[in-house]
This record gives C-alpha cells, structure tokens and sequence, in this order.
C-alpha cells in the first residue's frame, strides 16, 4: 500500500469517523478515507472543518477524535487559525495538510507547516519517511488524547503521499489519567472544610475528564456554590440551587455576589489565565488550583495550594476525603447558601426583565434570548455563539443543564466559530436541536458554510442577530440572509415583529427535525448595554 492508504487505515483504527477539510489532499482525492469507511465532509473553507473537527473533540470529551485534511499551500495557510483557535481552547484533533514536495518545502516563500504551525499546535512533525507512518500517526494521536487536549499536526509532503509503505500494521498509543498527590488532597480537603464562604470554579477540564458527577457531589457535601469558565459552561446544571453561572464578558449577577465574599477559591479543570472572557480572581482570598496542565499553575494567579491531575481523579479523591472528615454529618448551611443565591439571582434577572421581555422595534436581541430559552428545551439542546455581542447576550441567560450541552470558549476568538462548532456538535449528536447563535460579522466570515449543513445533512438551527452593523465598532452591513439561506438548500425566514420570535423559532426547529438546517434572520436593535456585576460591589 502506499502512505495514502496508510493514513487513512491508521485513522480507522484510531476510531476517527470523520474526515474534514478541502480538497486536494490524496486523503481526499484517491478516496482512500472513504474506503476504510470515515466520513468526508468537505466544506466551503479550511476553516470550518477544522471547527466541525474541534466540535467533535470536544462533544466526545477527548474520546472521538476526528481529523482535520487540506490542500498544501493556501489550504495549509486558510486553516492555520482554526489550528491556533482549537489550541488556545485546548481542543483535540488531528490535523494532516499536504505540504510541497520534499524538494520544494523549504524553498521561500512557500508555506510550511513544520516551520509555522509549531506554536499553534501541542506537536507537530512533517513525514518523509514511509517507513514511520504508524509512528508518526500514533505520537500525534496520543499528544491530542493526552495529558492537555489540543491539536496535533502531521504535515505530509505531496510525493510522500504516494510513496509504498511495506508490511504496515498499526497500533493505537495507550491513554492515561493521571491522580493528584494524596498528601496534596487532604491539605486541599482541610482547606475547603475550614472555609466560612468557599466557591468552586470549574473549567473545561471537567468536561474532557467526565468528572460531572464528583463535581456536583463534592459541591453538595461542601455546601459550596460552583461557577465555571464559558469552556467549563454545562459541567455543572445551572438550574440546581448552588449554581452562581458562567464567568465571563458578560455574567449573571450572583456570580460576583459570591466572587467578592468568597474566603477560599477552588479553580479545577480550569487554567486560571488572565482573559477578558474569564473570571475576575479576587484578591485577599485563598486560592486552590487544581488542573491537568502543570505550566498552568502559578502562571497568571497565585496559587496557595496545588492539585495536578485528572479533574474526575482529583475532585472524587476530594469527595472521599471531605467524606471522612465530615463522617456522614452536614455543614448545615446548604439551604442558608441555596437562598442567598436564589435572592441575588432574582434581583438581578429583574434588573433585566424589561430588555428580556421587551417589546420594541427593532427588536432587542435580549428578547430573542429570552423567546430562545422559553421555546427552547435545554436538555435536548446543544447551543454556542460567536464572539462579541452574541456570546455576551446569551451566556449570562441562557441555563444549561446537560454536561456538554453548551460549547463555549476562553480567549479572544474568530468570527463564524459557531457555525462549525453547531454542524460538529450535530454530528455527534443527531438526536439534540444544535443552535449556533451570531451576529453581521460571524455571518459574512462563514456565512455560504450553511451550504455545508443542507448538502451533509446536518440540520442545524442558526440564528442571526441582524443589527445591520458589527457590534459596537458602527460599521454599516447589509444583506438579506433569510433569502440567502434558502438559495443555500436550507430554510431561510426573516423576523421583524418581538412576537413572531417564538412562534418563527417553533417554525425552525420543526424544518431541523424534518432534516432541514434552518437560519433565523432576525431584524434587532443595536443594544450595547452588558451584563458586568462589578466585583468591587
């Protein structure tokens, strides 16, 4: 066989399903994936498949990687931010662009993916050597499933494609999870049991750890209200008593509340990095950092005590050793800590009813979140948004209470990354109604990959808050996206009028679930105001 074919048996035997990206790549070209029965999804731009490959890492928590194909040059060049967006969001996938020919690769000014994808990717090797394709397939399979999820880059010069590869048997790299130091855990349970008002911060790493289940528990034992990172939104149902929200931007306004009270923050599967789409750590307080990622430690805050190991390792030690030392009793205060949320949760969703509910012309994208939470079953859906106004009017509203229901992420980040979040999402899940919620900007990035969605079949529903402008920066848009839509193969309806949000969204998603993707336009006002709690008081 040749290495063509070698790659592709290699992904068979790595579970991959999918295979997204842009022609021409021989993965795609010979049909060698398709052979070996993966999936080829091909999309209008690099960019989106590699987000359709970083959805499915993430709806799989690690497990179900997919890969990611492009052309050599420009295909290589189109996707390096999607590679460098799945990076910064510690998202798993393998990526394997053709690259010029051994004789050409490093001839200036072509691009090489060796040479620039180092930084954007957890490793990154280039073959030339048919002879090590099983072991260079499996060092990137086991840097993406690993230790930190992230991507891993195979870059395959375009002869080597085609060169034979002799006797060629593959074997999958082991997985590991590595437990926190039991010393480490029971000066960390002493700390959290002394704490008068102690908060839990979970990040995404409870998510790839599937510790979903430790982490409420602990929490209940504790007594303890638990936020989390917008990456870590869904790790905790947002409907139980002691849930404060999601950090970020834009946040719900029991979460500072707790912040600037709180005597003892536990950070766990989470980063603690310093970003305008995070928490604010508050100051005079303890902080516990518990992550899988040691570099992570000390990096951006100062961590008083540190745990590093796998999220569902650490938070089911930290159960059992809270356990002992409480022997069966109860902190006594969970009804006291339930109601002081409940109290400052109200008042502020009263603060924001007349937006929420609003009945102006051009309609206020507040009442479109509300409409979409009203209509809208959480626990059959799976939602994400794009950056700016999108993200902020939706994260703070919007109540998740499925683990990986809601996709969100932590550091500045391209617009149209919704579109490909939602379609992967769709693929893992074709059960649950996946929305990607974005506004002018988003739409004009990735906009005509709605194309993607009718011709795969992957009905999803995408709304479009359209302001006629991008967010806050007063720069004029236009066009007509509901028409759009529908000359794309899905279902396409413009709303104007605050009460035909609710019944256009049944509408919608009644065309998702006959297998049409379904885009929303609606017309809405250009609001600017944010939901920013300040921690100060």
């Amino acid at each position: 066989m040749d290495v063509t074919t070698a790659i592709a048996q290699s992904l068979k035997e790595e579970g991959v399903e999918y295979l997204f990206g842009f022609p021409s790549n021989p993965l795609f070209d010979t049909g060698a994936a398709e052979e070996v029965g993966i999936r080829t999804i091909i999309t209008r731009q690099e960019r989106t498949a590699a987000h359709m490959a970083d959805a499915v890492g993430r709806m799989t928590s690690g497990e179900g990687i997919a890969a990611f194909a492009c052309q050599h040059g420009p295909g290589t060049e189109n996707s390096f931010g999607a590679i460098a967006q799945a990076y910064g969001e510690s998202a798993p996938l393998v990526a394997i662009p053709a690259g010029y020919d051994r004789a050409k690769t490093d001839v200036d000014p072509k691009f090489n993916s060796l040479v620039n994808y180092q930084h954007v990717s957890k490793t990154c090797e280039q073959l030339t050597d048919p002879d090590a394709v099983g072991e260079t397939m499996r060092r990137a399979f086991n840097a993406a499933r690993n230790g930190r999820p992230r991507p891993a880059v195979v870059e395959v010069p375009k002869d080597v494609f085609y060169e034979d590869v002799p006797d060629f048997e593959y074997e999958r790299p082991s997985v590991s999870r590595p437990g926190p130091d039991p010393s480490g855990v029971d000066e960390v349970a002493d700390v959290l049991l002394e704490a008068d008002r102690p908060v839990i911060f979970a990040g995404q790493g409870v998510h790839y750890a599937k510790g979903w289940d430790a982490l409420r528990e602990l929490a209940e034992t504790l007594e303890a209200p638990v936020a989390t990172s917008l990456n870590g939104k869904s790790a905790f149902p947002e409907t139980h008593p002691l849930s404060l929200g999601a950090g970020s931007k834009s946040e719900p306004g029991q979460l500072a509340h707790f912040l600037r009270e709180a005597d003892v923050l536990f950070g766990v599967g989470c980063s603690f990095t310093s970003t305008a789409y995070g928490i604010t750590v508050p100051e005079d307080n303890a902080i516990v950092h518990s992550t899988l990622d040691s570099t992570d430690v000390n990096k951006d805050v100062h961590a008083d005590h540190a745990l590093v190991g796998d999220a569902r390792l650490t938070l089911e030690a930290l159960v059992d050793a809270v356990g002992e030392r409480l022997d069966g009793g109860s902190r006594g205060r969970f009804d006291d800590v339930a109601a002081e949320i409940e109290e400052v949760r109200d008042a502020w969703l009263d603060e924001w009813r007349p937006k929420l509910t609003s009945d102006e012309t051009p309609i206020n994208p507040y009442r479109v979140v509300h409409e979409l939470t009203e209509v809208v079953d959480a626990e059959d859906a799976i939602i994400t948004h794009d950056a700016g106004n999108p993200r902020d009017f939706l994260a703070p509203f919007w109540e998740s209470t499925e683990p990986l229901s809601y996709i969100g992420w932590g550091k500045t980040t391209q617009l149209g990354y919704g579109l490909g979040l939602a379609m992967g999402a769709k693929l893992v899940h074709p059960e649950k109604l996946c929305i990607n919620l974005w506004g002018d900007g988003a739409i004009g990035m990735t906009g005509l990959d709605f194309e993607t969605a009718a011709r795969e079949d992957i009905p999803i529903l995408s709304i479009h808050l359209n302001n006629y402008e991008m967010a806050a920066y007063d720069t004029p848009f236009s066009g007509d996206f509901a028409d759009v839509a529908t000359a794309l193969g899905g279902y396409g309806e413009r709303v104007e009028d605050p009460d035909e949000v609710a019944p256009a969204l049944e509408r919608a998603i009644a065309e998702t679930e006959e297998g049409t993707p379904a885009l929303l336009e609606v017309i809405t006002a250009k609001e600017t105001e944010l939901s920013r709690p300040d921690l100060d008081g």
